[in-house]
C-alpha cells in the first residue's frame, strides 16, 4: 500500500489538483469534507467535530482547507488530532502577506502557521499568491460596474493554481522542512494593469476611477507586502495565458 495521506479542502480549487497528483504518485488519498459526501471522510474542522476520526492511520496531512474566518481555530483542531494520530509531516498552504497585511483573515492565517509551527509535528508552510482563479473572479466582479475603482498602487503577483498544486505535491512527498520559500507568479502586475487588460480581452468598455487605498491597510497594500519580489519560487504560467484559455473558454459554443 501506498502513503496514507489525508487532504483538507481537497474539493476546492487548488485540492481537485493536489488530490489527483497525489494518487498518481502511489498515495492512498482521504479527502476530509464536513458533509462526508460520496468519496470523503467526514470531519468540521471549525468544531473538531470526526476529525480525530479522519486523521486516524494518517502518516501526511496536506491541509488546503480555507475560508474568509476560522483558519486558526480549524487548524488548531486539526493539529490536536495529527498529534494525536503521531502524523509525520503536516503540509499547510498559506497567503504571502499573512504577517504584513493587516486584514483580519491573514491574522487567521498566520496564527494557523504558528499553531502549526508550535505543534511539535513535523511540518511544512508554503505561502503562495492570489491564484489566477481568484483574480478573474474578482476582475469579473469589479467590470460589471460602470464605473470600475482602481485601487492606487496596489499590484499582484498572480500565480496558477497548477503550480502551486505541483509544488504542493513536491513538497508533502519530500521531508519536512518548515517555511519553504513563497510561491508566486512570474510576473508583477499593477491592478490599472490587470483591469485595462481585463477589459480589452473582453472587448468592454468602462471608465476607470482611481482610489487611494486608506488606513494601515493602504500602506501595507503600497510598500508591497503582498508580494515577494526576491527569493520566491515562481510559477511557469503567466496571468495572460490564463486569461487568453478563459476567454477562448468562455468564446466557445455550448
Amino acid at each position: 500500500m501506498g502513503t496514507s495521506v489525508l487532504v483538507t479542502g481537497g474539493t476546492g480549487t487548488l485540492g481537485r489538483l493536489v488530490v489527483p497528483a497525489l494518487r498518481a504518485s502511489g498515495c492512498e488519498v482521504r479527502v476530509l469534507s464536513r458533509s462526508g459526501a460520496a468519496g470523503t471522510v467526514a470531519g468540521d474542522l471549525l468544531t473538531g467535530d470526526g476529525v480525530e476520526r479522519a486523521v486516524a492511520g494518517a502518516e501526511i496531512v496536506v491541509h488546503l482547507a480555507g475560508g474568509p474566518k476560522g483558519d486558526d481555530v480549524a487548524t488548531r483542531n486539526l493539529v490536536v488530532a495529527a498529534a494525536k494520530a503521531q502524523v509525520q509531516h503536516l503540509v499547510y498552504i498559506s497567503v504571502i502577506g499573512a504577517d504584513g497585511v493587516p486584514l483580519a483573515w491573514l491574522r487567521s492565517k498566520l496564527a494557523a502557521e504558528q499553531a502549526i509551527a508550535t505543534s511539535g509535528i513535523p511540518s511544512t508552510t508554503l505561502r503562495a499568491a492570489q491564484f489566477h482563479t481568484l483574480v478573474h473572479t474578482m476582475l469579473e466582479k469589479l467590470t460589471a460596474l460602470p464605473v470600475v475603482p482602481v485601487p492606487g498602487g496596489l499590484r499582484m503577483q498572480p500565480v496558477d493554481p497548477a503550480d502551486v498544486a505541483a509544488r504542493v505535491v513536491e513538497l508533502a512527498l519530500g521531508r519536512p522542512t518548515g517555511r519553504v520559500p513563497d510561491i508566486a507568479g512570474p510576473v508583477v502586475h499593477s491592478m490599472d494593469e490587470l483591469v485595462r487588460g481585463f477589459l480589452a480581452a473582453r472587448g468592454r468598455r468602462r471608465l476607470l476611477l482611481p482610489i487611494r487605498m486608506p488606513g494601515k491597510v493602504g500602506r501595507a497594500y503600497r510598500a508591497g507586502a503582498n508580494l515577494t519580489l526576491e527569493g520566491a519560487t515562481l510559477g511557469e504560467r503567466t496571468w495572460e495565458s490564463f486569461l487568453a484559455q478563459r476567454q477562448h473558454e468562455t468564446a466557445q459554443p455550448g
